[in-house]
């Protein structure tokens, strides 16, 4: 790096620093002001400003706190208070942000529900949490059913929408109350340590864990992701992430409306409307994850590539191979790319757009964010120890796990670990000893790299979860769908890096109780039905015999290695053909275009 380049490096940093700092920083001295009450304040100062755009319906910021208002008389009518929770199953739409700001007032936490989850891994997510009602989206009903069997004790359900059902309707109960501010009586003095939401999160191993994201941290993304942005009242952020995670929900959302912006509100990613979309509401903003940037960036040239008004992109998993292209195709300048966990304590930015960087700590700044890299037993699946059994700090360009020191300290709340709504998730999150007697770090499960300026590179995940179109597949969840399908003996699933793909596609190696007979047919919509689409494998691999370690667990080193061409030539692999949705034979043309990057999966 350049003494030019250097010293352009350090002022941005200072710069972002201080400004972001400067955001949070308040946020404890206050420590009865949340969100709630900010987008009160925002709302007062200008009802009448278009806040929320969608397809169905457009709030202005008067209408999205009336809406809430609604919502936190509903809910304080349905019981929910204090240590009562909502579960919410919706698409991306204002009202999605309405339902849970609402519930927050009434002193309530709401758990955000995958929408692409059914079955088993719903249930879980649901019973997790032990809601006391349930909002459904009319849409999402029949994914929300196919829970109900695991389900012990199911929350009272409200239907959002027009369906068949006979359950009450939570949009026609809601406006049966007023959308006027609280009164003195109603309003429920919350803190920042009270619980506001929980976010699904599949960690490194099992199924979904639910995070606790209290008023602190809600308020702290918000602000501090205003700051991150630059967000000026003029500004129009394109939301099309899903609002269940804190990228969509949160960072996106209340980061633009905390400083009177607004947020155009998509249901789904599409790569054919994205930019036409952007052009017709004037957005000058957008958030990203790495797979949405390669997906715009394979699609075919268009004059409206550059004839946007986007000034700052902001979001996570750009990766380098694609940085630049996507940068000069589009005329980008300005990319935000940012590392953190939803439930964790670290938080890296890259605040001067160098391509690959997932953030960087410039040498002054160590002291005040405590985070690092230590060196990790990849067999072993733990960080290693020295002789004093200490862990062992990574030098520059050494893989290791990333780790941030956890302080219990009201003066340091961003330096907490709040943990999951299942108390029996943390400790396994939690590094004990690992420098002194008694610390303890949040550990990351990732794998990354530091440059000696202080920037930082993600590797790859640790143990068997990868992450394949922006979501993490957690393998043991898929493993437990695949064996409980009859003919199945064993199965081992994986990983699989491919060419021109970002993140790993999902392959399951499958011992049949015969193969002749495996009915791959009825495993696809056995599978279909109890995977959201993202979990669904890829790839077969079908096999005759299933590599066992000393521990009797099923051997996965080598089948990762061989990928989508195994060693030996007379096993099956098929790959899943989304257009029809069955398995087909893999053949040699068809696994050349995978290899060369053509055929998109």
């Amino acid at each position: 790096m350049g003494l030019l380049e250097r010293v352009t490096s350090e002022l941005a940093y200072l710069r972002g620093a201080l400004r972001t700092l400067n955001r949070v920083k308040p946020i404890k001295a206050t420590p009865n002001r949340t969100m709630c009450e900010r987008m009160e304040e925002v709302a007062n100062r200008h009802p009448d400003r278009v806040a929320l755009i969608s397809e169905h319906e457009t709030f202005t910021y008067g209408d999205y706190n009336g809406r809430a208002n609604r919502y936190a008389r509903f809910s304080c009518a349905e019981g929910i208070g204090r240590n009562e929770t909502v579960a919410l199953l919706m698409p991306n739409r204002p009202e999605y942000l309405a339902i849970w700001m609402g519930v927050a007032r009434s002193g309530g936490a709401t758990a955000l529900l995958n929408t692409s989850q059914t079955g088993q891994a719903l249930a879980h997510s649901i019973a997790i949490v032990k809601p006391k009602i349930a909002i459904i989206a009319a849409e999402l009903l029949e994914a929300y059913q196919s829970a109900l069997p695991f389900l012990e004790n199911p929350p009272e359900l409200f239907v959002h929408g027009a369906s068949e059902m006979s359950a009450p309707r939570a949009d026609e109960a809601v406006m049966q109350y007023s959308a006027d501010a609280l009164t003195a009586e109603e309003r429920v003095t919350l803190t920042l340590d009270d619980k506001c939401l929980y976010i699904y999160t599949s960690g490194t191993t099992g199924l979904p864990k639910a995070a606790n994201i209290n008023h602190y941290r809600v308020s702290a993304m918000a602000l501090g992701f205003s700051a991150v942005m630059e967000v000026k009242e003029g500004d129009r952020l394109y939301d099309c992430l899903p609002m269940y995670h804190s990228n969509g929900g949160i960072l996106s959302t209340l980061g633009v409306l905390v400083q009177g912006g607004s947020v155009v509100i998509r249901e789904k990613f599409s790569a054919r409307e994205f930019w036409p979309d952007i052009v017709k509401h004037g957005c000058t903003l957008f958030f990203y994850i790495g797979e949405l940037c390669r997906y715009l960036l394979s699609a075919p040239p268009s004059p409206l590539d550059q004839a946007h008004s986007i000034r700052l992109i902001c979001g996570n998993g750009l990766r380098p191979d694609i940085w630049r292209a996507f940068s000069a195709r589009f005329g980008i300048r300005h990319i935000r790319e940012f590392y953190g966990a939803t439930e964790g304590n670290i938080a890296l930015f890259n605040f001067d757009s160098r391509p690959g960087a997932i953030g960087r700590i410039p040498k002054w700044a160590e002291k005040r964010f405590v985070v690092k890299v230590v060196r990790f037993d990849v067999e072993n699946e733990r960080p290693m120890r020295d002789s004093n059994g200490h862990c062992i700090p990574c030098g520059p360009g050494e893989v290791g796990e990333i780790i941030g020191e956890i302080i219990d300290d009201p003066m340091a709340p961003a330096n907490r670990f709040e943990g999951y709504a299942d108390k029996k998730a943390d400790e396994a999150k939690i590094l004990r000893d690992a420098f002194r007697k008694g610390d303890a770090w949040f550990r990351s499960g990732d794998l990354v790299t530091r440059d000696e300026q202080g920037y930082f590179y993600f590797v790859d995940r640790i143990g068997d979860t990868f992450r394949w179109k922006g979501e993490n597949v957690a393998t043991s969840e898929v493993a437990e769908t695949i064996n409980v399908h009859s003919g199945v003996v064993a199965c081992a699933v994986y990983g699989v890096a491919l060419p021109g793909q970002d993140g790993k596609a999902g392959m399951a190696a499958i011992l049949p109780s015969d193969e002749e007979f495996l009915d791959l047919k009825a495993l696809a919509e056995h599978l279909a039905r109890n995977l959201p689409h993202h979990a669904r494998p890829v790839f077969l691999r079908i096999r005759r015999e299933m590599d066992m370690t000393g521990t009797f667990k099923l051997r996965k080193i080598d089948l990762v290695r061989e990928g989508i061409e195994p060693s030996d030539s007379d096993e099956t692999v098929l790959w899943l053909d989304h257009a029809s949705g069955h398995y087909r034979v893999l053949d040699p043309d068809t696994r050349r275009e995978i290899m060369e990057g053509r055929l998109r999966l």
